[in-house]
């Protein structure tokens, strides 16, 4: 043992953290498509004016049901996992965990803040940074009462919600009406047809994409408060803690029934709730309405489920070939997870925004899924190569210097 904090050797490292986190990121990425292309603000006419239609709004009811918020939820527990790992491995080596542990989230909340304010509203570093703060508060929490907590805070926005409903307030109108301010100050058009075209116009270029970006923060957090994302990121860390802190994830084999019994449920509930989670999603209906508690039941029911199935059923495989599986390939891109994330970002501005090649704007989910599936597969091979010759994925290797204070060598010996 050594007092000398210092970064997860590779030999220490498990194989299917990496590996879960490899697959996270592609979900997240065709998560953010829907963004990153305008389809997530186009007017119906719009959509179904497209050559793709209606195999687009297939696709796209499709990723409601079995893609959006899954892959969150999956990255949330792996962050959950890794606090419980900085924890364990820094009280045995003599070095206090806390220290190291809020440095590496301020460095993280300043790579979110640039990823936010500069590159793109939809970024999830800034929050998991903040939220990631209030974790030492259930250090000592017993197993019984984090898992209480997280259930708590999963299910608490049905709660809030329905105090919305009761007294007609929506959480995110003030940064909802200060984004449309800076808009209007910016000439970017309010109506649903001009601002779904506005980054991707013949004539948008540097200028459009910074007049975006001015008040993306504010629209992005005001999803975040409507959608009650603070509690569920919050529970669904606490659960990946416990996992971590009782080391589940190193002992696979002996959770085999545990993760049988995860699949089993979580396939039952999670997919048919799903289902009809999506399709409450495109009615009209949303918080005040009292409808709109239906979108927020069937959320808080289904996501979690439906994303611990899959990720027990990756979990099972795993432990089926004993760590032999062609999953193998998604672990580098795991290891990267940071530097992917960033990186499809800039991918994704070159490809579908005004300033790059100008995709987005005219195409649905039938053309831009398998885009996103190429810059997936680009990003797993480059990956793999790359970890031939470092140590450390470029941004990791900048992570973890500016966390631990010392020069990292991030080319093989």
């Amino acid at each position: 043992m050594t007092n000398t904090a210092s970064p997860i050797p590779q030999n220490e490292r498990v194989d299917i953290l990496d590996v879960l986190r490899g697959f996270a990121i592609l979900g997240i990425l065709l998560d953010n498509l829907f963004g990153f292309t305008g389809w997530g603000y186009f007017t119906m006419e719009q959509r179904t004016a497209l050559a793709t239609w209606p195999a687009d709004g297939i696709l796209g009811v499709s990723e409601l049901a079995f893609i959006n918020g899954k892959f969150y939820t999956l990255f949330s527990f792996l962050f959950g996992i890794g606090f419980s790992i900085i924890l364990v491995r820094n009280e045995q080596r003599g070095v206090n965990p806390l220290k190291i542990f809020y440095r590496r989230l301020f460095i993280l909340l300043l790579i979110g803040a640039g990823h936010l304010f500069l590159l793109w509203e939809g970024d999830i570093l800034f929050l998991y940074a903040l939220i990631g703060f209030v974790l030492p508060l259930f250090r000592n929490c017993s197993d019984t009462t984090l898992l209480t907590w997280a259930v708590i805070l999963i299910a608490s926005p049905i709660l809030v919600d329905s105090i919305n409903v009761v007294f007609q307030t929506n959480p995110g109108a003030y940064l909802e009406e200060v984004g449309k301010k800076i808009d209007q100050r910016n000439g970017i058009p309010l109506a649903d047809a001009g601002y779904s075209q506005y980054l991707y116009g013949p004539g948008s270029g540097w200028q459009e994409w910074r007049n975006w970006q001015a008040s993306g923060w504010a629209y992005r957090f005001s999803y975040l408060l409507e959608s009650n994302r603070i509690p569920k990121v919050l529970g669904i860390f606490l659960i990946g803690y416990y996992v971590g802190r009782n080391m589940l994830y190193a002992r696979l084999e002996e959770q085999t029934t545990l993760l049988k019994k995860i699949r089993k449920w979580g396939f039952i509930t999670g997919i048919p709730l799903s289902i009809a989670m999506a399709i409450f999603e495109i009615d009209d209906f949303s918080i005040p309405k009292p409808m709109g508690l239906s979108d927020t039941v069937l959320y808080a029911a289904s996501v979690v489920p439906l994303s611990f199935a899959i990720t027990s059923s990756i979990c099972l495989h795993w432990i089926k070939t004993k760590g032999q599986s062609w999953l193998k390939w998604l672990a580098p891109a795991g290891r990267m997870a940071l530097t992917n994330y960033l990186m499809q970002t800039i991918l994704s501005i070159t490809l579908f925004y005004g300033i790059g090649f100008g995709l987005g704007g005219k195409i649905g989910p039938s053309l831009f899924f398998p885009i996103g599936i190429g810059i997936y597969l680009f990003q797993v091979l480059y990956s793999n190569l790359w970890f031939r010759y470092f140590n450390y994925g470029p941004m990791e290797w900048i992570w973890r210097q500016l966390t631990y204070g010392k020069r990292l060598p991030i080319r093989k010996q």
